[in-house]
């Protein structure tokens, strides 16, 4: 049996993400969930979106550049480009990202960083082209 959304910590969380990752991605999120992952994204929504993110202490700014160098260090590739492509949102400049992965480097190893530099250049020639298009 699974545990039903909080709902204050569960509209915080939403409204966080939301926020960050915007909304065409948070409703494609919602639109693919599934009965069987219903659970992990009411997870995700609360504990990160809600706990984490939506803390007052640090700005959305700073959680970016944090983010993505510890999902670089763990080779989440995939959410790299995701939250890179959430600086648009955040505040975070290429330049707080660049810093970030250099940090990489050092403290988790060249591979990681070359590998998260790649993806973020690739993210932002992307997002540079939707860009060009509207």
């Amino acid at each position: 049996m699974s545990n039903p959304p909080n709902g204050a910590r569960h509209a915080q969380g939403m409204a966080t993400r939301r926020a960050v990752l915007g909304d065409a991605h948070v409703d494609r999120a919602e639109a693919a969930t599934t009965e069987f992952d219903a659970p992990f994204q009411d997870l995700i929504t609360e504990a990160a979106w809600s706990h984490v993110w939506s803390r007052p202490d640090i700005t959305a700014r700073e959680r970016s550049m944090i983010t993505i160098a510890l999902l670089a260090a763990l080779g989440h590739d995939e959410e790299v480009a995701m939250h890179v492509r959430a600086t648009a949102n955040t505040g975070a400049t290429r330049q707080d990202i660049r810093e970030a992965l250099l940090h990489v480097a050092i403290y988790a190893g060249v591979p990681a960083a070359n590998r998260a530099i790649r993806i973020a250049r690739k993210t932002f020639a992307e997002m540079d082209a939707q860009a060009a298009q509207t």
